[in-house]
């Protein structure tokens, strides 16, 4: 394995004050940083302070989007222990999107242990408070000086981190959807089972139309018979319906999310009939209008759970518990955040403690 040359800041920034923090805006003192050219691979494994770097006008990466990306978060446990949730099954998800867009693949064990470290050197920047996390961005470009379409064979792998508040301040407010009528966000073949900065350039005019119209998310159909569910924006999507809970099976144009597979699996365990299938977007509204329509929620690494209160297709719109969290969805994120956080017993060795060097 590597040697990770380690310079530290000497001008360590303040510590935010998490009430004010925005999503993504306040970064921490350092990232990681490791290079690849062909013919030598993955090489120069660094972390060092986080700053600007030089990139060419012709990078491929500002062309043809040559890029990916993966979000994960820490979290202090009440031992005062720093855990990491499932990065391995992001760093596995970061090398299946690599191969979608020929970035060749990181050694994923070795990229745990960057991590481990940056978090480690980063502890002071991991927040405290109940519902707070540290977010972890990972991400790979492409930085070949050529306006040539062809894979490149230059790549920047980076990890970057910022401390982030509790998603929901005032309890798990319930979101509004809207159902995508004209757009479409992927097909299978293509790349919506991947994390590239291409999908979600292609949701935002979805996003947009949404917003205008008073909606917070988009759920997107299928783009062959545009009549199938597949996921919102920045989440993967979950009906319970006469008891079960139903979700759009993985099918190639749909992202296999972290949080997906973890609530299934805690679903599961709790003995909550889950059923992955192809469900059309009628038979959500023939359950809403028959009364088995009981909970719609979203999964995703940043709200974990994400409620939804009200469903909207062209004319159509669907009220989901009275625009309230459900039983089952509380429970769930209940379950797994307790796990994150260290105050579950996590019986499924998910959980990854970052170790004081």
């Amino acid at each position: 394995m590597q040697e990770i040359k380690i310079t530290l800041t000497k001008n360590k920034k303040p510590l935010p004050d998490m009430s004010t923090v925005t999503f993504g805006t306040v970064f921490t003192d350092h990232m990681f940083v490791m290079d690849y050219d062909k013919g030598e691979g993955w090489h120069d494994p660094r972390i060092e302070p986080y700053a600007p770097f030089e990139l060419m006008p012709s990078a491929s990466v500002l062309h043809y989007s040559q890029t990916l990306f993966e979000g994960l978060k820490a979290y202090y446990d009440p031992n005062g222990e720093i855990r990491l949730f499932r990065p391995q099954r992001n760093f596995a998800r970061l090398n299946s999107s690599g191969d979608r867009i020929c970035v060749p693949h990181i050694d994923e064990e070795f990229a745990l242990e960057a991590l481990l470290t940056l978090v480690d050197i980063e502890r002071r920047w991991v927040p405290k408070e109940e519902g707070q996390s540290l977010y972890i961005r990972p991400f790979v470009i492409s930085m070949d000086q050529t306006l040539g379409v062809h894979p490149a064979t230059h790549f920047r792998f980076f990890i970057i981190l910022c401390p982030v508040a509790s998603y929901y301040k005032g309890g798990l407010a319930p979101t509004n959807i809207m159902v995508e009528p004209k757009y479409v966000r992927a097909v299978k073949g293509g790349t919506g089972h991947t994390k590239i900065g291409g999908n979600y350039a292609a949701s935002l005019k979805g996003q947009e139309e949404a917003a205008r119209l008073g909606y917070e998310q988009v759920l997107w159909l299928d783009g062959i018979h545009h009549k199938y569910v597949e996921e919102v924006g920045s989440m993967n999507i979950m009906f319970k319906i006469g008891g079960k809970i139903v979700t759009p099976e993985l099918n190639g144009s749909i992202l296999p999310g972290v949080t997906r597979d973890s609530i299934i699996t805690i679903a599961k365990s709790l003995n909550i009939p889950v059923v992955e299938k192809r469900i059309a977007v009628d038979e959500i509204f023939e359950a809403a209008d028959n009364g088995t329509l009981e909970e719609v929620f979203g999964t995703g690494t940043a709200a974990v759970i994400s409620p939804v209160g009200e469903l909207r297709y062209d004319d159509k719109i669907a009220v989901v518990n009275d625009r309230k969290i459900g039983p089952t969805a509380q429970l769930l994120y209940d379950t797994l955040t307790g796990i994150q956080y260290g105050k579950i017993e996590d019986k499924f060795g998910w959980s990854v403690i970052v170790p004081k060097k």
